[in-house]
């Protein structure tokens, strides 16, 4: 492998504590013989699962990361979880823009952009979200939407700064439902969010950015999506839940 893949867990709103920490020490046993300078993995639980999973990482190379956050240090926002918190509890990653947050939370392109400008303000890494939804791509507009979410996203991001962003290109209509983009396709939308993260920066920069794929990748699937040259890795969902399947996907279905 001549990249460093970017493997993560997004847990959703799955987990109880005692459940959280008995996966955390099954991921830190079974893979602590992965080289992290070639695939760097992290899991993002629930808000209240962090600060156990942590501690049980403690000591591995897993990152821990969270599905979301308010882009404010703190102050009177009832229900939310500040960017200084997460960070304190001891998260690295935060997933932004997820295709769930956008459907059900009425997230936009402004406030995944905020988020992300604060996630960086209090260094954490965001794992920024982009993608179609089924009618979009019969529609042959997921260019056209992929391009608006992912400048909205990024706008005024200074170059220097792109180094700690990952970007997650998600099908809204592959996610949870068993259907997946054949590896082609995926690669396809990859080298076109690569290509205008060259013209937004330079080729350089669009080149260090890793470009994650989400939505149904499998033990079975991940070895042919990482083969294509512009897919740096994966956000994994229901497959990050049980250690097994995850292993499997951290090493490419070996």
């Amino acid at each position: 492998m001549s990249r460093n893949y970017f493997m993560a867990g997004n847990w959703k709103m799955y987990m109880t504590i005692d459940e959280a920490k008995e996966l955390a020490s099954s991921l830190k046993n079974i893979l602590k013989d992965v080289d992290s300078s070639e695939v760097e993995t992290a899991v993002c639980p629930p808000f209240i699962d962090i600060p156990a999973v942590t501690e049980i990482l403690k000591g591995s190379e897993i990152k821990v990361g969270a599905q979301n956050m308010y882009p404010k240090q703190d102050g009177a926002f009832t229900g939310e979880i500040s960017p200084l918190m997460i960070r304190n509890a001891g998260c690295k990653y935060v997933i932004i823009g997820h295709s769930e947050r956008r459907q059900y939370f009425g997230e936009t392109d402004a406030s995944v952009n905020e988020k992300v400008k604060c996630a960086l303000e209090y260094d954490l890494c965001p794992i920024m979200c982009v993608g179609e939804t089924l009618e979009q791509r019969e529609k042959g507009v997921t260019n056209d939407v992929v391009k608006e979410q992912a400048t909205g996203g990024l706008k005024d991001i200074p170059k220097e700064k792109m180094k700690n962003i990952t970007i997650a290109y998600e099908p809204v209509w592959a996610i949870g439902t068993g259907k997946v983009a054949t590896p082609a396709q995926a690669q396809e939308v990859h080298a076109f969010i690569r290509g205008l993260l060259a013209e937004l920066y330079d080729e350089n920069t669009a080149a260090a950015v890793r470009i994650q794929y989400g939505g149904s990748v499998k033990p079975d699937n991940v070895k042919e999506l990482m083969s294509m040259e512009d897919i740096d890795g994966a956000l994994v969902g229901g497959a990050s839940l049980k250690a097994d399947s995850f292993e499997a996907i951290v090493k490419f279905g070996k």
